[in-house]
């Protein structure tokens, strides 16, 4: 049932139709002679801009920084034309003179963060992920992967470990080879994987598990209350202390009495 439509195009008129008539050395395009002429200093002007903006570096800053006006405006300035919460929730006090206390606080509880700063930490929090299950769980089932990640999730969010799932796969890694909580993180060993297939799938489950985690879910496999884990061919001291809730493939997970 297509049906095809006709475009009749506009007349031409009279001043296109004298352009095109009139001699090939009349320029059609606009002239640009009202431009100011291009000078040393105002190349030298063009390049310190170009420099100020490739040095901004209002991005950068700590996350548990200090949030002052600066950084604020800076944030601003490059965000103007983009809605986020954070500049949402300052709207209310937009009508101020001036920055002042009450619009800072106002911005920083809506979890102020810089951008770029929040990109860096979310890639890294979800490459911990993937050699934690890589390196722990690669050939487990895919249940037992996720068991894995359950557990660092769970941990991540205990308030009795860490509260970043970096913090809780290489705590104590830098204190000795029996301190650290997980083998690989301490072994002096690259902790990217070689398999690639392995390493792959790993990647796609910890980028699904960190989504969940930054939005307070878990995944769900195992207890939320489930903190530890051995593989069955050890028996270690710690284990009688604990509760086992689970075995899944090579792996028992205990959870605190």
């Amino acid at each position: 049932d297509l049906q095809v439509a006709y475009v009749t195009p506009a007349e031409m008129t009279p001043q296109l139709a004298a352009a095109r008539e009139a001699p090939a050395t009349v320029p059609l395009r606009p002239s640009f002679s009202a431009q100011p002429a291009l000078t040393n200093d105002l190349l030298a002007a063009y390049v310190a801009r170009q420099q100020q903006l490739r040095s901004f570096d209002g991005f950068d800053v700590q996350p548990a920084g200090k949030l002052t006006e600066q950084v604020l405006l800076a944030y601003v300035d490059r965000t103007r034309n983009i809605s986020t919460p954070a500049l949402d929730a300052i709207d209310s006090l937009a009508d101020q003179p001036a920055l002042n206390t009450a619009m800072l606080e106002k911005y920083a509880q809506k979890s102020f963060m810089p951008t770029v700063k929040k990109v860096q930490l979310s890639n890294q929090e979800k490459l911990c992920l993937t050699q934690a299950i890589y390196h722990e769980a690669r050939g487990e089932s895919e249940e037992g992967q996720w068991a894995v990640a359950n557990v660092i999730i769970n941990r991540a969010m205990s308030k009795k470990f860490p509260t970043t799932l970096c913090g809780v796969v290489f705590q104590n890694a830098d204190q000795g080879y029996h301190r650290c909580q997980f083998t690989f993180a301490c072994d002096g060993r690259s902790d990217m994987g070689t398999e690639k297939a392995a390493w792959n799938r790993a990647t796609k489950m910890a980028a699904v598990a960190y989504s969940e985690f930054r939005q307070g879910d878990r995944p769900g496999v195992i207890p939320n209350s489930a903190l530890y884990y051995h593989t069955v061919s050890v028996n270690p001291g710690w284990s009688d202390k604990f509760k086992r809730v689970a075995v899944i493939g090579a792996h028992e997970f205990y959870s605190v009495r």
